[in-house]
């Protein structure tokens, strides 16, 4: 196994963390008969040799030594290095892009995949299918080793694999596609097992849906049903914590249910009505596996598809009354990023915050505690039942942090936690380095509030800044739009004069025209402000301009310059603020026609403008149109999520509305 090992100068070699002298000792250890220091050496191999996906040297050079160790049906756990041979030669987890050197380093020695495929060792036949059709350069070849495992195959864990295979052979070789289409076909129908005619299903509907049944929906609830009757209670390996089993416990228990129905959400794509019906019934399972399973998959539908969720939603909440904390804790996870579209789970929801005042709260180890998952996703659904448990934590003696951005959601409901909210803003020390993180949460709630019994507290807080700096730079800007929202800002003047030298000038600025509307005294300010070299200060001037609205032409030619080439962030608040000056909306229309569909990010703030627009905005009614027709969520199409997608593209979509009603 380990021929030429030592001629090998490994400490000339490089891996993510320096030379790779220690390389050979891992390479020795994965055939070691001590579990522990297998799964140590594993951590070795992927935590710096193939460190996030990437090759090094030393990556190219254990190729033959794993190929050699693959094939020794003496050395435990092979299917784990015939997975990191398919991984070392696939693409890189960090770029996405294939490293050509170790896809040729493992394509050299691809002709052992198709002996691994019929190993003795299952695991090591599952890893080993998807490797022939990856690396194994003769596609005859390689659908008939596959037809012939099909045949041979009795094990319930290797078969999705197999299928898996076929539908990979058929994406990578359309000449030959016919032939893998055809057995998964078949694979697909009765006698076969539910588990391979749910694989088998799953790829048709990725690479020939024109072959799936009509009823494609009751089948596949039906077999997944099926298969879990089928299916023993995992089991958890004894042994050393390592890293690879701290990972592969973070799995669902049953992994592989969870890629089949993965397989098919995702092949099913825009027909989001057929994934409710599927995720309804996966959530309706009598199995609690499968429902957390299909928890964990709403996930992805509801960040990333729009459409009429109520039902899968009030059984996300039915999951809360669970014995299993796993399941409970899955569901708690999703709810907490709906936002409001967790409504319709606000009762079950509202139940467990009764139920367990011990979850109100989360405590990472030596961290301060946070708002815990069910009463935050009580909170963030917009529901006045979490005004009682936020009103006992605000009481105690140390409120979660970021406690007020979650109040925030509950507007003008949590009116009942405003003196607490007070107490606390009025408590924070001037001086702390904390002060600004403690004070930004309870901002956002007393704005949310609109309690106007909280000034003496805010310009507490402004009196502490005279020249804008320090600790509180980073609260200062939220401290003057608290002060204006509530009415407040001719009371803050004598504070907030000092600051229009600053970098708070521009909210500054804004909030002293609002009180006693002085032009000549803030417009210079504000078109200074507009040539700073900071994006945020332009970006804050260019809202402040917009509120003066026509008392602001003087700014013209710098706001038109902004909204024609200023960077792409800029581009679209200039523009709307443009329009708010001159009232015109002809030159800014072409802006906001281009910015939709070059940069869908921009959307929200350009359908604030169109609404505020109203009947200006009809040339501009086929984009709102079209983004309510459209099933892809505008903030998913990029491909990349955040934790505040679903919420701004509800916001999105409530907009367009509201721009279609006022035309």
């Amino acid at each position: 196994m380990f021929t030429g090992i030592d001629e090998v100068e490994w400490d000339s070699l490089r891996h993510a963390f320096g030379s790779a002298e220690d390389v050979p000792g891992w390479l020795r250890a994965l055939a070691s008969a001590d579990t522990a220091e297998r799964a140590s050496a594993l951590d070795g191999m992927y935590g710096a040799v193939h460190h996030e996906g990437r090759v090094y040297d030393s990556t190219l050079a254990c190729v033959p030594f794993l190929f050699a160790l693959a094939a020794r049906e003496e050395v435990p756990d092979r299917g784990c290095i015939v997975e990191l041979l398919v991984s070392i030669g696939g693409e890189s987890a960090a770029d996405g892009e294939r490293d050509h050197r170790a896809w040729e380093a493992v394509r050299v020695g691809a002709g052992a995949f198709a002996a691994l495929a019929g190993d003795p060792d299952p695991a090591v036949r599952r890893a080993a299918a998807g490797a022939l059709v990856r690396f194994l350069d003769d596609p005859p070849r390689v659908l008939e080793l596959l037809r012939r495992r099909l045949s041979a195959e009795r094990d319930d864990c290797v078969l999705p694999a197999l299928a898996e295979a076929l539908g990979l052979f058929a994406q990578r070789y359309p000449a030959y596609a016919d032939g893998a289409l055809d057995l998964l076909a078949e694979q697909s129908a009765p006698p076969y097992p539910p588990g391979q005619r749910l694989a088998a299903l799953g790829q048709l509907a990725l690479r020939a849906p024109g072959r799936l049944p009509s009823d494609l929906i009751p089948v596949a609830v039906r077999l997944l049903r099926e298969r879990s009757a089928r299916r023993l209670p995992p089991g958890e390996p004894a042994g050393t914590d390592t890293l690879v089993r701290r990972i592969r416990r973070l799995r669902p228990s049953d992994e592989q249910g969870a890629a089949l129905l993965r397989t098919l959400h995702g092949a099913l794509g825009d027909r989001v009505d057929d994934r409710i019906a599927l995720l309804t019934g996966q959530l309706t399972s009598p199995d609690p596996v499968d429902r957390c399973n299909a928890v964990w998959m709403s996930a992805g539908l509801f960040r990333g598809w729009r459409g009429a969720y109520r039902r899968p939603v009030r059984l996300l909440g039915a999951q809360l009354g669970a014995d299993q904390d796993r399941l409970r804790d899955a569901a708690v996870s999703v709810l907490a990023e709906l936002y409001a579209l967790a409504a319709p789970a606000a009762d079950d929801l509202y139940a467990l915050v009764a139920a367990r005042p011990d979850l109100w709260t989360h405590r990472w180890e030596r961290s301060s505690p946070t708002l815990g998952g069910p009463l935050k996703a009580l909170a963030r659904s917009g529901d006045p039942r979490a005004v009682p448990a936020l009103a006992q934590l605000l009481a105690g003696p140390a409120a979660p942090a970021g406690l007020g951005f979650e109040v925030g959601h509950l507007g003008r409901a949590a009116a009942p936690l405003a003196p607490a909210l007070r107490h606390r803003l009025g408590r924070i020390p001037l001086t702390s380095p904390t002060a600004a993180p403690l004070a930004v949460p309870l901002l956002t709630a007393i704005r949310a509030v609109g309690d106007r019994a909280a000034v003496p507290e805010l310009l507490r807080l402004l009196s502490a800044v005279p020249d804008g700096s320090g600790v509180w730079d980073e609260a200062v800007g939220q401290v003057i739009e608290t002060l204006t929202e509530l009415g407040a800002a001719g009371q803050a003047a004598p504070l907030l004069r000092p600051l229009l030298r600053t970098r708070h000038a521009a909210v500054a600025a804004g909030a002293l025209w609002s009180a006693d509307g002085d032009t000549p005294a803030v417009l210079p300010v504000l078109r200074r402000e507009l040539t700073q070299a900071d994006a945020g200060l332009r970006r804050s001037a260019v809202r402040q301009l917009g509120r003066l609205g026509p008392a602001a032409r003087g700014a013209l030619p710098e706001l038109g310059r902004l909204a024609r080439s200023g960077p792409a962030r800029e581009r679209i608040p200039a523009a709307c603020a443009l329009w708010r000056v001159t009232g015109d909306p002809d030159p800014v229309r072409p802006l906001l026609r281009a910015a939709w569909t070059a940069d869908p990010r921009t959307r929200v703030p350009i359908a604030r403008c169109l609404t505020a627009m109203g009947p200006a905005a009809a040339p501009l009614r086929d984009l709102v149109t079209a983004e309510l027709t459209h099933p892809r969520r505008h903030t998913a199409r990029d491909g990349s999520f955040g934790h505040h997608d679903i919420p701004d593209d509800e916001e999105l979509l409530r907009t367009c509305r509201e721009v279609l009603a006022g035309l």
